[in-house]
């Protein structure tokens, strides 16, 4: 679009289904990769990107004319073909239903992308659901707990 300038910076976190923990070191690189790629090929820029066992994080700069729900919906959905695809587990992977998203602006870029980069060290005292609940209530997020991840059945 001519004339339209922005600066989107959108931190996405979701999480594997049931908060099971099987992103491991190998399929982490790999799938890191993947997602970049999925990124760059929706027009994007990725700024930073950690896979937990259990969760991931995303910092991406996005354009105005993608909507954060369809990104989303498009790295989860293209992510789980390809894990499911190379068989990596005997079972079928899925991500966790919901995400979140949190906008920053550019000053908070490199805290940002520190935090991201930093998960493995940030997760030896903070377990994901704390570390969720606590991006929620900074960002003043209404949510009702039983409802934020789905349990076993």
């Amino acid at each position: 679009m001519p004339n339209t300038f922005c600066q989107i910076y959108i931190h996405l976190v979701f999480a594997v289904k049931f908060r099971q923990s099987l992103i491991t070191a190998s399929l982490r690189e790999e799938l890191e990769k993947y997602i970049s790629g999925i990124i760059r090929n929706e027009k994007q820029k990725m700024l930073a990107i950690y896979c937990m066992p259990d969760h991931c994080h995303i910092f991406v700069s996005m354009t105005p004319d993608k909507a954060i729900a369809d990104i989303v919906r498009i790295i989860k959905s293209n992510s789980s073909k390809w894990i499911n695809e190379r068989m990596f587990f005997k079972h079928r992977f899925e991500w966790q239903n919901g995400y979140g998203a949190f906008s920053y602006s550019q000053s908070q870029m490199p805290s940002v992308v520190n935090y991201i980069l930093n998960q493995e060290q940030h997760h030896r005292v903070k377990n994901f659901k704390d570390e969720y609940i606590n991006l929620l209530n900074r960002f003043a997020i209404d949510y009702d707990e039983k409802y934020l991840f789905a349990e076993p059945e």
